[in-house]
């Protein structure tokens, strides 16, 4: 893929992208109990944002302390914003956004989009769950569908936004096994998509090989399975 920008899967539903610029954006931050994060990746000290899809522990994974050992912006929903803040994140490093809506920040956009699943935060309501579409500059869009089962307004956000690379739920249990998630890549119609949380708990069965085959049976995207801290867009 002809891109200036670098995506690294770190195990679960969390991602290191590097922006043109170089700026670090971490998703999903699930990394210190993380037993498929690269030990070189579980405590990071360079990062610039942190983008939420919502509030279960293995997403807000690490958020308070990487926020409070790096000056960086922390971004998600109004709701999970807020307890965070109740936890320890400070004010100035607080965005707060919700689905629809559209933030600029340097040489990317964040899109948060709706994503069918629950939200809490250490027991309080998370408001709703969300999927966030990264948009790099005149470069590509990369698509983290977050926790989410499938839904029709898939096929609106590929006719909107055009995604690049689909970071698709498939891990069954808790979120789309491989068949769901191998028609939402067909309502999305990403060139790519990425697998994700699969693999971390004995619970979460669904195998990427079974994905990769229904989703290149189904439709045109072609599907990457990444080994955990690997930069897949090299």
């Amino acid at each position: 893929m002809d891109t200036s920008v670098k995506a690294h899967w770190l195990g679960h539903s969390a991602f290191k992208l590097v922006s043109p610029s170089g700026k670090n954006i971490y998703i999903d931050p699930f990394l210190s109990q993380n037993p498929t994060t690269p030990k070189e990746f579980k405590q990071p000290d360079d990062i610039d944002y942190i983008l939420l899809t919502h509030g279960h522990e293995d997403h807000v994974g690490d958020t308070l302390d990487l926020a409070g050992n790096n000056d960086c912006k922390v971004v998600s929903n109004v709701e999970l914003s807020g307890l965070l803040k109740k936890h320890g994140l400070s004010e100035d490093q607080a965005v707060e956004m919700n689905k629809g809506g559209t933030i600029e920040f340097d040489d990317f956009a964040v899109t948060m989009t709706s994503a069918n699943h629950s939200s809490s935060f250490q027991g309080d309501y998370a408001g709703d769950p969300a999927g966030l579409i990264v948009t790099f500059d005149e470069d590509i869009a990369i698509y983290h569908l977050g926790d989410t089962n499938i839904f029709a307004d898939l096929e609106l956000y590929g006719d909107l936004y055009e995604p690049d690379v689909a970071l698709v739920p498939m891990g069954d249990y808790y979120t789309m096994g491989p068949s769901e998630a191998a028609l939402a890549c067909e309502l999305l119609a990403p060139e790519y998509a990425v697998p994700i949380h699969y693999g971390t708990f004995p619970v979460l069965t669904g195998k990427p090989e079974d994905f990769k085959d229904l989703v290149e049976e189904a439709c045109d995207t072609e599907v990457w399975i990444p080994e955990a801290g690997e930069n897949f867009l090299a």
